[in-house]
């Protein structure tokens, strides 16, 4: 009996140790808890390459909530398509001690189109589960597998997904079949993979991470690109969509799209050829035609995503673009392409990774999942162009901040080349400000102000300029920090120019600008451009300090002011020069003239870490000099 008893206590004792719940939010690491809204505890991201044209994907993720600022991090998203193919996903969800609270199923998900706002053919869908838990900690558990008709791009690794993320402990394992010739790329990691054999020669490479602190957020840092852990995966032989391929560098890349994804596509009817020959006759500075041909493509086409199959990286025939008068940047940039030859005008159909982070194609490692975006460049002599060709209002020549200042794969006949896109100044993308104004002794004002918005800044205006009538006077109105706005005129020009400008004129009126008490007046004189946010401050900093991109304000304003006033208080005058940037401001009083100037500047570069001080320092002076106020008496104490 006794013997019994104790067989069953050891039964007993085995199934708790069996069943002991998993992912207890006690059991993390106190080390990994600082910074950290979410915790990874386990990740294992599996692809296998098991023919040319067969990847399978197989993911396993178990991750602990903290907060409600890790909920975005245990959403749950499957991207699929008729050449990627989901076969199950399944989940568990646990509560802070383990114990599972919830199942998810595929039928949980929804399943959403892909289709952007802008696009009107995608055949993506996108799975999605978002955990409606709002009792922290939490921890979602799931896994899925998707397997791809295609070996031409694969997943990358970022072991470290996003800032607020910690890491208990993350596998990625590429498998490949025999001969199949794998490139990869380590960025921030310095870790080598473990590399096997199976006995069918098939070959495995295999990284792991353990114990990653969370990064948190810093401004003005680099794009996450430069300092999380990534690696990058590229196949030197692929298929993709029924097309074959194979590049090891940039230049065989470049020659695989000219061949395979653009030779071919560029054919115009005659009566278009015709048109372009019609459009730039007379004309001998091929510039100036490209510049017709560039209105006529803004005047005559419109943006929309075209994302099916093979389309997702091939151009729609310039025909077809022609007919339909529409395409996503891949078509523009080809039917752009074939207009141009139909004036004698070469261009290069160039690959580019778009954004404000501006990031680069890495030189030395060549693939597709690199780029997002097409433009266009005309490599004239001593003079390369570049065009957007997605946008109906962008100025000829002229990029903007989306795609300037990086490197791009422009695709030619005898293979890809590197080449940069052209970098933007402070000095040029320049806000420029005049004003003549006049205050009476009951506070109101009245007069005009003229803006010229250069380079960047050049699209400072773009939300305003697409309203209308009484639209636009009302989101001008909220633009500037003017009480009683009431405008008499408002008037905008641009010239689309390579230097592009936007001019804006008004004349307004604003009672009760300016306060009255006591016979004084005060009111502040930066009406218009005014830092209201200090810079977050971030002790013990681990990143340097990137400005990406930089520009320059400047303001005068006149002031007419009541005759006999006087400032009461000291005037403003402050100047703060700097590595990363300048700002003066300035009020004096002359007579019956009030003028008010301003500079600021901030300059694209990177900085140390510990620069970081002195740019919060920087923004605060002007946080606070920006709201510096006048006040003007017919006593005034300081003259």
């Amino acid at each position: 009996m006794n013997k019994y008893f104790s067989c069953l206590c050891l039964l007993i004792l085995t199934l708790k140790v069996g069943a002991q719940a998993p992912y207890k939010a006690a059991d993390i690491p106190k080390n990994l808890l600082p910074y950290a809204s979410a915790i990874i505890r386990n990740s294992v991201f599996t692809t296998e390459v098991k023919d040319i044209d067969n990847t399978i994907y197989h993911v396993k993720m178990a991750i602990t909530v903290l907060n409600k600022n890790g909920d975005d991090a245990a959403a749950i998203e499957v991207w699929h398509n008729k050449s990627n193919i989901i076969k199950y996903i399944r989940g568990v969800a646990y509560d802070e001690f383990g114990t599972v609270i919830g199942k998810i199923a595929e039928r949980n998900f929804v399943d959403n189109d892909a289709i952007s706002d802008y696009s009107l053919f995608e055949d993506s869908k996108v799975k999605h589960f978002e955990p409606s838990i709002s009792n922290y900690p939490y921890t979602i558990e799931y896994e899925y597998e998707v397997r791809a008709k295609q070996s031409m791009s694969f997943h990358d690794w970022y072991p470290i997904p996003h800032y607020g993320i910690a890491v208990e402990k993350s596998r990625y394992t590429f498998i490949c079949k025999p001969g199949f010739k794998l490139a990869y790329k380590a960025y921030n990691i310095q870790i080598n993979p473990t590399e096997t054999t199976n006995s069918q020669g098939a070959n495995s490479y295999t990284w792991v991470m353990e114990n990653i602190k969370a990064q948190r957020y810093e401004p003005y840092s680099p794009v996450e690109e430069k300092f999380l852990p990534i690696v990058k995966f590229a196949s030197k032989q692929f298929r993709y969509e029924s097309v074959d391929g194979s590049f090891t560098n940039w230049n065989e890349m470049g020659k695989w799209i000219y061949d395979k994804l653009l030779r071919g596509r560029d054919a115009l009817p005659p009566a278009t050829v015709n048109m372009v020959k019609d459009l730039t006759a007379g004309m001998s500075d091929p510039k100036q035609k490209a510049k017709k041909i560039y209105e006529y493509l803004q005047q005559h086409t419109r943006y929309i995503g075209i994302q099916i199959g093979l389309g997702g990286y091939q151009p729609a025939f310039a025909g077809e673009v022609d007919r339909l008068k529409y395409g996503d940047c891949k078509g523009l940039v080809n039917y752009t392409q074939a207009l141009l030859r139909a004036a004698d005008i070469p261009s290069y159909y160039c690959v580019v990774n778009a954004g404000d982070e501006k990031i680069s194609l890495d030189p030395d490692f060549a693939s597709m999942t690199q780029a997002n975006h097409i433009i266009l460049c005309l490599p004239f002599k001593n003079d390369t162009t570049f065009l957007e060709c997605t946008s109906q209002k962008e100025a000829f020549g002229f990029l903007g901040s989306f795609t300037a200042d990086r490197l791009v794969l422009a695709c030619t006949p005898d293979g890809g080349k590197l080449i940069r896109t052209p970098k933007y100044s402070a000095a040029f993308n320049l806000q420029m400000r005049k004003a003549l104004l006049t205050l009476d002794s009951t506070g109101l004002l009245t007069g005009t102000m003229h803006t010229l918005y250069n380079g960047t800044q050049y699209d400072n205006m773009d939300e305003i300029l697409e309203e209308q009538g009484k639209e636009r006077e009302k989101e001008y109105k909220n633009k500037y920090p003017i009480n009683n706005l009431e405008l008499e005129k408002l008037q905008f020009k641009q010239d689309k120019g390579q230097k592009p400008t936007t001019t804006e004129s008004v004349s307004f009126n604003a009672r009760d600008y300016a306060a009255v008490a006591d016979g004084r007046l005060m009111f502040m004189p930066n009406i218009a451009n005014r830092w209201e946010k200090p810079l977050r401050d971030v002790r013990n900093r681990s990143n340097i300090v990137e400005i990406k991109n930089g520009f320059t304000d400047e303001d005068e304003i006149v002031y007419t002011i009541p005759e006999g006033y006087r400032l009461v208080k000291q005037p403003l005058n402050i100047t703060i020069d700097k590595p990363f940037g300048k700002y003066n401001a300035l009020a004096i009083l002359n007579g019956n003239k009030l003028t008010y100037k301003r500079f600021v500047q901030l300059n694209e570069g990177t900085y140390s870490k510990e620069t970081y001080s002195e740019l919060v320092s920087f923004y605060q002076s002007v946080v606070d000099h920006d709201s510096y106020s006048i006040i003007l008496s017919r006593s005034g104490e300081y003259k």
